[in-house]
């Protein structure tokens, strides 16, 4: 590694990222192993995604991974450091994180549920409620979805507390404080690392928080990963892979981070 660009952090996503899903198999064993060299070199890895930590755990153990995160960011904004072979909460971050958006969720609980009605009435998608979100939504296509989406938009027009987090025909409501950047970003204040030492890659819409100078000196994204986050990349100087998920992760780690010899 060129010491004139230390890399001290990486923060990848899972699915669709690292991980292929049913269609291509699981995270590809060469990068498991480019991963733990660097942490065994003193590399933090972070698994930042959209799902609960139960979740990632099961997709992990079915894909027989070899390796571990050293944290997780789970629902893009809790998190949870590896500790003995399980995975802790990180305070006080997590408490505050399940305090505001307690507190958000309930101030606003009158113009939630009316927004929540109006959808119900234009939409023939699929709403509800979770630990998580007061409103949560699968749409029956990417049509629906942008139709959904856009009116969310609208509405944290008045409440700006609040956004969408959208990934692929699935969107649900945040608090805009906590998301894949900024808990990326406690990550880094609580190891005492800097941006400027970090790797972020992404596919979709729920990892642009993450992959933007700010939080991160060297962003990439999969071919796969969705035209608006190729874009977004590129505008950064950042990698836009020619392989998919966690080939198209290895390539880039290869190409910033070229092996000796």
């Amino acid at each position: 590694m060129n010491p004139d660009r230390p890399l001290r952090l990486i923060s990848t996503d899972f699915d669709g990222t690292i991980h292929a899903d049913f269609s291509h198999g699981p995270v590809p064993v060469a990068l498991q192993t480019r991963l733990k060299s660097l942490q065994l070199a003193g590399t933090l890895w972070v698994i930042n995604t959209g799902r609960d930590l139960p979740s990632l755990m099961e997709s992990i153990g079915r894909s027989r991974m070899e390796v571990m995160p050293d944290y997780v960011v789970a629902v893009e904004r809790e998190i949870y450091q590896h500790v003995r072979g399980h995975f802790e909460p990180v305070q006080p971050w997590n408490d505050r994180c399940h305090a505001d958006h307690a507190a958000l969720f309930t101030n606003h609980a009158a113009k939630l549920s009316e927004l929540g009605r109006v959808l119900e009435e234009r939409y023939d998608a699929t709403f509800y409620a979770d630990g998580w979100s007061p409103l949560c939504v699968i749409a029956r296509n990417n049509s629906q979805m942008d139709a959904i989406q856009a009116e969310f938009e609208t509405f944290t027009e008045s409440v700006p507390e609040v956004v969408a987090v959208r990934n692929d025909v699935y969107s649900r409501l945040s608090h805009r404080d906590y998301s894949k950047g900024t808990a990326l970003a406690e990550i880094q204040r609580l190891t005492g690392r800097t941006a400027a030492e970090t790797f972020a890659a992404g596919d979709h819409l729920n990892d642009l928080s993450m992959l933007q100078p700010q939080f991160a000196r060297w962003i990439a994204t999969p071919s796969n990963g969705l035209p608006v986050v190729k874009t977004q990349v590129a505008g950064h100087g950042g990698y836009i892979a020619a392989r998919t998920c966690g080939d198209g992760v290895l390539e880039a780690l290869d190409s910033w981070f070229p092996l000796p010899g």
